[in-house]
Formats: C-alpha cells, sequence, structure tokens
C-alpha cells in the first residue's frame, strides 16, 4: 500500500479523516476490524470503529475499564503490538475478549502525547490467527497512526481554541462589555434627521470588528446572547435621543425568529425600534419568522431588510416578509452617480418599495453626486460618511434634528 493510499482524502471533520485512514489500513492488512481508541478516565473509548463484517463488534462512542483491554497492555509494553495468534500470547490468552471475540491476528500501535505519554492505539484485528502478517505490515500501521496523532492533535487544539473564544464571548456578554455608535440617517424629502442606526463596538481584547464578535458567538453557541445584549444595550439609548427619532439594531433570522425576542424588547418604546434583518443566514421558516415577529410588529414595531441588492436572498426576504424598510447595499450606491446598472437597479427596488408603500434606505452615502441622483430616483432615506459617521451617544444626542443644510431640498451642496 503506498503512502498516498493510507492516508486518503482528508477532507471533512477530523473522525472523517481518521475513518478514511482506518479503514485503508484495515483493508491493506486484510484485518475484519480496525478501531482508534482513546484512554479517559480509566477508560478505553473507542473514538473511530470500522469492520468488514455487517455487525461491527467494535461499536464507536462504548466504552470498557482499561485494564481489561489489549490497548493497555500494548501501551505499557506488557504485550508486543504484532500478534499472528493472540491465543499464543500468555497475557492476551488469559483475557476473556480473546475467546468472545474472538481475537486472532493483532495489531496495535500506541498513540502518544509529545512528551511520550500514551493517550490511545490504532489497532486492527481479525478473527482468526494471520501468519502472513510481518513487521513491515506494522510499520506502515505505525505511519498511520502518526498520522491519526496528527490529526487528533490538530483536533484537541480546534477544541481549545474553540473553548478560549467560547470564554472570551461568554466573558464579554457577562460584564456587558459592549458599546454602541450610532450613525444618522435623514429623509430626503426635507433633510431631517429620521432615525440611528446602531453599530456595536467592543473594547475587550483582542480588539476586532463587530462582524467577527458576532461570528464568533454564532460559532460557539452564543450569538443570540450576544445579539441580545447588543439589541438591550442599543435600547436603552433611545430615551437620549431626540423625540421622534428612530433607532435601527441588526439582527441575524436566528435571533428575529427566538422565542426570547420578545422579552429582550421588554419595556423599549416598539414604535421607535427598527429591526434590520441581516443576509449572513439564512432564513429556515418565513412563516415562523412573520408569525413570531407578528404581535411584537402590531405593536408598532418596524421590520427592515439589510443589504437589498448585494445578493437574492434580500429579494426573498423583501417578498416574503413584507417590511417597512428596504436598506439598499453600498455596493450599489458606490459611485451610481456614473454607473448606469447600478442606477437602473436601485431604480427599479426604489419603484418597487414605493408600489408596496415601504420607506428605502440608501447606506453608504459619501458624495453629493450619489446623493443627488439618489434623491431624483426616490430613495426616501439616507446614510453614510457625506451626512455622518458613526458617532458616540452623546454627540448623536445632540444632533440638530433639522440636518445639515445640504440636504435640503434648496441646499447648494447637493447640487441643485
Amino acid at each position: 500500500m503506498s503512502l498516498r493510499s493510507a492516508l486518503g482524502n482528508h477532507s471533512g471533520t477530523a473522525d472523517e479523516q481518521i475513518l478514511s485512514v482506518l479503514r485503508s489500513v484495515r483493508r491493506h492488512l486484510a484485518m475484519d476490524v480496525g478501531f482508534v481508541s482513546e484512554f479517559v478516565a480509566g477508560n478505553r473509548v473507542f473514538r473511530i470503529s470500522d469492520a468488514e463484517t455487517v455487525v461491527n463488534p467494535v461499536v464507536a462512542g462504548t466504552s470498557a475499564p482499561l485494564d481489561q483491554s489489549f490497548c493497555y497492555y500494548v501501551a505499557k509494553g506488557l504485550m508486543p503490538e504484532l500478534m499472528h495468534d493472540a491465543a499464543e500470547d500468555p497475557v492476551a490468552a488469559g483475557m476473556p475478549v480473546t475467546r468472545d471475540l474472538p481475537v486472532g491476528a493483532h495489531l496495535s500501535v500506541p498513540l502518544r502525547h509529545e512528551g511520550g505519554e500514551p493517550y490511545g492505539t490504532l489497532c486492527c484485528f481479525s478473527f482468526t490467527p494471520d501468519r502472513s502478517l510481518t513487521t513491515r505490515d506494522l510499520g506502515i500501521l505505525r505511519v498511520c497512526a502518526d498520522l491519526v496523532d496528527s490529526i487528533l492533535s490538530q483536533d484537541r487544539e480546534a477544541a481549545r481554541a474553540h473553548e478560549a473564544k467560547r470564554q472570551r464571548i461568554a466573558e464579554a456578554i457577562a460584564a456587558e462589555a459592549i458599546g454602541m455608535v450610532f450613525q444618522p440617517i435623514y429623509r430626503t424629502a426635507d433633510g431631517t434627521l429620521a432615525a440611528f442606526e446602531a453599530l456595536a463596538r467592543f473594547p475587550a481584547m483582542p480588539l476586532r470588528g463587530p462582524d467577527a464578535w458576532f461570528a464568533d458567538a454564532a460559532e460557539t453557541g452564543l450569538g443570540e446572547a450576544l445579539e441580545f445584549l447588543a439589541l438591550r444595550t442599543a435600547s436603552r439609548a433611545l430615551p437620549a435621543l431626540p423625540a421622534g427619532v428612530d433607532l435601527s439594531v441588526n439582527l441575524s433570522p436566528a435571533a428575529l425568529a427566538s422565542p426570547h425576542l420578545a422579552e429582550a424588547l421588554a419595556g423599549a418604546p416598539l414604535d421607535r425600534l427598527v429591526l434590520e434583518l441581516t443576509e449572513h443566514a439564512a432564513v429556515p421558516s418565513y412563516e415562523a419568522l412573520r408569525n413570531g415577529l407578528g404581535p411584537l410588529r402590531r405593536r408598532g414595531l418596524s421590520l427592515a431588510i439589510d443589504d437589498v441588492g448585494a445578493g437574492h436572498a434580500t429579494l426573498r426576504h423583501v417578498l416574503d416578509l413584507n417590511p417597512e424598510f428596504i436598506k439598499l447595499d453600498m455596493s450599489l450606491i458606490r459611485a451610481i452617480d456614473a454607473h448606469s446598472a447600478r442606477r437602473a437597479l436601485t431604480e427599479a427596488l426604489t419603484g418597487y418599495g414605493r408600489r408596496i408603500g415601504c420607506e428605502i434606505v440608501a447606506e453608504g452615502v459619501e458624495t453629493d453626486a450619489e446623493y443627488a441622483v439618489l434623491r431624483s430616483i426616490g430613495v426616501t432615506r439616507v446614510q453614510g460618511f457625506l451626512t455622518g459617521r458613526p458617532m458616540p451617544l452623546a454627540e448623536a444626542a445632540a444632533l440638530p434634528v433639522s440636518g445639515p443644510a445640504a440636504l435640503r431640498p434648496h441646499g447648494t451642496a447637493a447640487g441643485w
């Protein structure tokens, strides 16, 4: 057997990779059963198992006392790694498993930590003796054991990293270590301040962008908890913002569909809140999402679909959820004054929004020329660096509701 065929194809999970290696070497050695075991709290636990027979006598996930297994004696050097017939070894012959399975030929190689301490084994055995096995066959099993050890080592390191990530997020949630900045959103009809979008910031180390924090939280099962912390933190800013000005907060489909959403919104003035559905994850059930949001929307909560124009999923969101706001992705807005295709798509989306009674918000507006085109198209609200960068709450609370002169219908800076 070549090394390439022994290693197999190593895409997939650690267990899938190990099974590929195990199956290849078991078949090469013409053994009936192969398995990888780990030593856990005095037991030998079968992690991966593969057999030629329909009924595998070694079931992955099961365990037995370590000192009643071949693995233990091989790892301790009290039983040979290669036995043509286990019944001929004095230690193996005295063990019930040798007769019960039965075990004929047996090959076993310990898996060891860097310090040399055994933590498991890679084993293959047949139900009948096999005199054809050689030390070269054992050498191939050792090569495969080295590969399995490498895969398991990487898996353990990934698990440690995952747990450290989870712990970091959990500590941030417990300490409510999250801040908010607020980006203004203006009406194009009269240039007045309509709303703020609340954007999360994380002062905790390591310093990373909010997208990375929320992605890590979702990966470690803490996504909903972190999103609801952001929602509660943002909602607490509403009393400080100008009266009549709304607050928009991003939530994932999972958080929007959560039965805990109403609890997270408890006490918040729903008629001033807009929840933005992001496209970063799929919506499992639009019907469930509609039903869950229905009571809250009837009490005044508004729904926005974010990043429309960036992908097909947002159009499905618009069609199935009937939002109050459609937020056009900045990729559509960038240099729209110079790109006829972007302008045409924006015009189509704006016209659709107008027909269904939906406000159209353009994100990422940076230039006077972009703003002039958007206003002429009929986009009803804008946000971006042209009209205001994300700012602390105190600065947002002091912002004039009248808006900058450049956005007013007769402002000279907008170019008309």
